[in-house]
């Protein structure tokens, strides 16, 4: 019974997690397998552009499935094979660029932004508030008297 839940389980957790890496892919040392596996998650499908090489099932994912395996098989780092790719690929293959002069303002735009969009909300609250708080001076006797005259239709003639 306790082996029909495990295998339950396990088939639950496989199917929950799609991945599009073959079985043929895959290397032989887990920790190996791991690390491809973190990379790939790193790394854009050129095809597809908004998935990962691991979720991507065109060809060209693939390719680069094989390519990250391989490096990893000849002693790269993680580092290294990321170094590779962007070398070979641009800084668009990295889901999360790089930070570098290159890309400094896709980092900061947004935070700019919404600072400042912020400091302009603020600054317009306290002018509303400064002007509701503004003393509103009385009318004089005489501006009385025209607003009377000019509510009951006895416009008064103007001097000037």
């Amino acid at each position: 019974m306790k082996r029909a839940l495990l295998a339950l389980a396990m088939v639950v957790m496989a199917a929950t997690t799609a991945h599009a890496v073959l079985p043929d892919e895959m290397m032989r040392d887990p920790a190996k397998e791991a690390r491809a596996r973190n990379l790939s998650r790193e790394l854009r499908c050129m095809v597809c552009q908004n998935q990962s090489i691991d979720d991507s099932e065109a060809p060209l994912a693939r390719d680069l499935r094989l390519l990250v395996r391989e490096r990893i098989a000849a002693g790269d780092s993680d580092a290294q094979v990321l170094d590779f790719l962007v070398a070979r690929y641009g800084e668009f293959v990295l889901l999360k660029p790089r930070l570098n002069s290159h890309t400094w303002l896709l980092w900061f735009l947004t935070p700019l932004a919404l600072s400042a969009g912020g400091i302009a909300l603020w600054i317009q609250s306290r002018q509303r508030a400064e002007g509701a708080s503004k003393v509103v001076t009385p009318l004089s006797a005489e501006e009385e008297a025209k607003v009377a005259a000019l509510m009951s239709g006895d416009a008064p003639a103007d001097k000037s």
